[in-house]
C-alpha cells in the first residue's frame, strides 16, 4: 500500500540526516514534509518525549507498541521493534506485545502498562481507578505522568500514520526475532 498523500521532495540535508540515523528516510517524514512546520513540530516533540527519563524506557517502548498494535500502525510497530533492539530491550518480549494478553513473557508491571496503553487508546478511554492506583504505587507520580504522556504521543503518531496510509518500511527485518503478528490489518515487516 502506498501512502494516501504522496511523498514530498526533501532537502538534501534532511535526507542525509535521516539516512544517517535510520539507514533510509522514514516514510512519515517524507509524507509530512508537505507541511514542514507540522513535520518539525512533530519531530521536536518526539525528540523531547524520547529524552524524558522518569519512566523505564522498556515500559515506554512496550506501551507505544501496544498502542500501535491496537490502532493498526505497522510502521510504528516496525520502528519501535527496531528501536528496542538498539535499546537492548528483551526482543522476545517486544515481539509478543501485539499478543501480550495470550503471552506469558511479561511481568505483572509490564502487563499493567500494556493494559493502561490499551485503555488510554480506546474511545472513550477505559482507564480504571484500580489500574491507575497500581501503576502509581509501583511507578510513582512522575513516572506515571510521563508514561501517560508517552502513550498520548503514541496515539498521535500512530493515528497520524494510519490515516495517511503509512505502512511498515521493514526496519524490524534487521532484528533477530521476528515480530509476532497481531494486527487485524495483517501487519508484517513488508506489509
Amino acid at each position: 500500500m502506498s501512502p494516501r498523500v504522496p511523498k514530498a521532495e526533501l532537502t538534501a540535508e534532511l535526507s542525509e540526516s535521516m539516512i544517517k540515523e535510520f539507514g533510509v528516510v522514514p516514510a512519515p517524514v517524507e509524507v509530512t514534509w508537505h507541511h514542514p512546520e507540522v513535520m518539525r513540530a512533530g519531530g521536536e516533540f518526539g525528540s523531547r518525549v524520547r529524552e524524558w527519563d522518569a519512566a523505564d524506557q522498556g515500559l515506554k517502548t512496550f506501551a507505544h507498541m501496544a498502542v500501535a498494535a491496537q490502532v493498526g500502525c505497522g510502521w510504528c510497530l516496525d520502528i519501535n521493534y527496531f528501536m528496542a533492539q538498539h535499546q537492548n530491550l528483551d526482543l522476545a518480549k517486544a515481539s509478543q506485545v501485539p499478543r501480550w494478553r495470550e503471552s506469558d513473557v511479561f511481568t505483572a508491571l509490564e502487563r499493567d502498562v500494556l493494559e493502561y496503553a490499551e485503555a488510554m487508546t480506546v474511545t472513550p478511554t477505559a482507564v480504571t481507578d484500580d489500574l491507575s492506583a497500581r501503576l502509581l504505587e509501583r511507578l510513582g507520580p512522575a513516572a506515571l505522568v510521563e508514561l501517560t504522556a508517552v502513550i498520548a504521543f503514541a496515539n498521535l503518531s500512530t493515528r497520524n500514520n494510519t490515516a495517511l496510509g503509512i505502512t511498515s518500511q521493514g526496519f524490524s527485518d534487521a532484528c533477530e526475532i521476528p515480530l509476532t503478528g497481531g494486527l487485524s490489518s495483517g501487519w508484517g515487516p513488508t506489509a
